[in-house]
């Protein structure tokens, strides 16, 4: 499944439609597309069909908590499952979890049967089946284009979403006035067959120096490890959550918008969601062009300015033709956030991790939106709609400013791919993979004048250590031989070692090159390994 196509991977500025030349991204954009529009208008027929049950603020803004929710509970273990079993089996069951859940949500409707918690309980089993896809299907999307169309196919995957934005409100609308919300349930479930007929031929080249996978649990604190440590992502996670939980409030409140601000029926609704979906396909198209000339932050900062701007129009302005180019801004905006957010989550993590790294983000990104729901849908009960929109645009001004100090990366792009540099060893009795506690030393010999530069050099590289495995790590100099430092980290077991071997990247290795040039011995500095446990000897693994 790589793509392989020189007259698109050699591309050294690639247009927005570029990844769409490789017919394995197509397959699956378009999969993707047929299945986000079935979404929209799910979720669309959902925000409606519950003012028809019920008047309550709150429980309007509860369609969105049910739909997010699950992905804040669920989102960690999806990604631990995305890097530890097959893609593709896993990603089919999900898709046919969701559609039998929109069979039911269809046969429930058209009998006359749903009732407000029914409702709120099956968007709870449809966000379900998208929590455990959500991080499998975004790791997808860097195994199926090369690195240099990372950005655009990442956009083009927003853009999916925001064009079946434009698109699936219309249609839910049009069949809300027409046929009744049936018709739409129904059409949201035959929207996920598209997908599972992609995954069905879908194959997955494995990774040839690929070791046994992790634990469950051992995976999962592995993502969280990592995530910690790494500075780059943890950043994307802080500039996310502070959007977020103020953004929402346009997605929470728009159903009471447009149905007692505006007076409107659903095609009103349909149409202001379709005007969001036609912004975020103009941004879309554009924002590979912006990218060349501004850096991810700052557009991210500049994007957010932007949605509150607009946030405070959806509150003021009551004239609907008016408010559909307001709410086109606003996808703009929304989409330019997200994209770029996206981009610097994906470049900032390595495969090895990326499913587990993705399924923190877009928890984090959820959890904004659930709590962020109840939040508005509360402030809107207590005052009313317009003020809890004033209320959200002033806080997410506030809250771009804040956070502008944790940076989302320069232009150029971090090398995260492995660098398999790390010699073998020419070990006599390979130990068993489980055998540990394994303390590793490397002994450096540094000029005296130089102990200070080499002792800030080498911090860096405690990081790297510790995120990709280490439980302990530090550097100690010789008391007899004064520039004598030996650095120890140790982990769990041989295998953890094995793939410390598997992780280092090649951003990693020129870390490590950086401080060996400190070391003036006659050969490399010396490394040992001393392993704890019986010695039992065990197949070996190639590095």
């Amino acid at each position: 499944m790589k793509p392989n196509d020189p007259n698109v991977s050699n591309v050294s500025h690639p247009g927005a439609w570029a990844p769409l030349q490789l017919p394995v991204f197509r397959a699956f954009w378009l999969a993707s597309l047929g299945s986000n529009i079935g979404t929209w208008i799910n979720a669309t027929t959902s925000g409606w069909v519950m003012t028809d049950l019920s008047s309550s603020p709150v429980m309007v803004s509860l369609v969105q908590v049910a739909s997010s929710l699950p992905i804040v509970m669920f989102a960690l273990i999806a990604g631990a499952l995305t890097d530890t079993i097959d893609h593709r089996r896993y990603l089919i069951i999900t898709q046919i979890w969701m559609a039998l859940a929109a069979a039911i949500l269809t046969v429930l409707t058209a009998t006359g049967q749903l009732g407000p918690w029914s409702l709120l309980v099956l968007t709870f089993a449809l966000g379900l089946g998208s929590a455990m896809a959500m991080p499998a299907l975004s790791a997808a999307v860097a195994d199926l284009v090369p690195r240099n169309l990372l950005a655009p196919a990442i956009a083009l995957n927003s853009l999916s979403m925001n064009l079946s934005r434009s698109i699936g409100p219309a249609i839910g609308g049009l069949l809300l006035a027409q046929l009744g919300a049936w018709s739409a349930y129904c059409l949201n479930m035959i929207s996920f067959i598209g997908m599972i007929v992609m995954l069905w031929y879908w194959k997955h080249t494995p990774d040839e120096h690929a070791l046994p996978p992790e634990r469950f649990f051992q995976a999962v604190r592995a993502g969280l490890r990592y995530s910690w440590m790494a500075s780059p992502f943890r950043a994307v996670l802080v500039r996310a959550t502070a959007f977020i939980i103020f953004a929402s409030s346009v997605w929470a409140l728009l159903p009471l918008i447009a149905r007692y601000e505006l007076a409107g029926s659903p095609g009103t609704y349909g149409l202001l969601l379709t005007s969001v979906g036609v912004g975020a396909v103009i941004a879309a198209i554009v924002l590979p062009y912006i990218r060349r000339y501004t850096t991810r932050g700052h557009l991210v900062f500049i994007a957010t300015l932007a949605y509150a701007l607009t946030t405070l129009a959806i509150a003021m302005i009551r004239n609907e033709m008016l408010l559909c180019i307001i709410m086109a801004t606003c996808g703009a905006a929304w989409l330019t956030v997200l994209s770029s957010l996206q981009v610097a989550a994906q470049i900032s993590v390595p495969a090895w991790v990326r499913g587990r790294a993705l399924s923190l983000y877009i928890m984090i990104f959820f959890a904004g939106m659930t709590l962020g729901s109840l939040l508005w849908g509360w402030v809107a009960a207590q005052i009313n709609s317009p003020v809890a929109l004033l209320i959200s645009a002033a806080g997410a001004v506030l809250a771009a400013f804040l956070v502008q100090k944790f940076s989302l990366g320069s232009q150029e792009e971090p090398d995260l791919t492995p660098s398999y540099h790390w010699p073998y060893l020419p070990i006599t009795e390979e130990p068993d993979k489980n055998r540990g506690p394994v303390l590793v030393t490397i002994e450096y010999e540094i000029p005296l004048d130089r102990r200070v530069d080499f002792l800030h050099a080498i911090q860096p590289l405690g990081i790297i250590r510790r995120r990709d495995g280490a439980f302990s790590w530090g550097v100690f100099e010789d008391l007899v031989v004064p520039g004598h430092y030996i650095e120890i980290f140790q982990v769990h077991s041989w295998l953890d070692h094995l793939r410390q071997h598997a992780r280092v990247t090649r951003e990693d290795q020129s870390i490590q090159e950086a401080i060996n040039r400190f070391h003036v011995g006659n050969a490399a500095p010396k490394v040992s390994h001393f392993a704890g446990g019986t010695p039992t000897p065990s197949a070996p693994y190639n590095l």
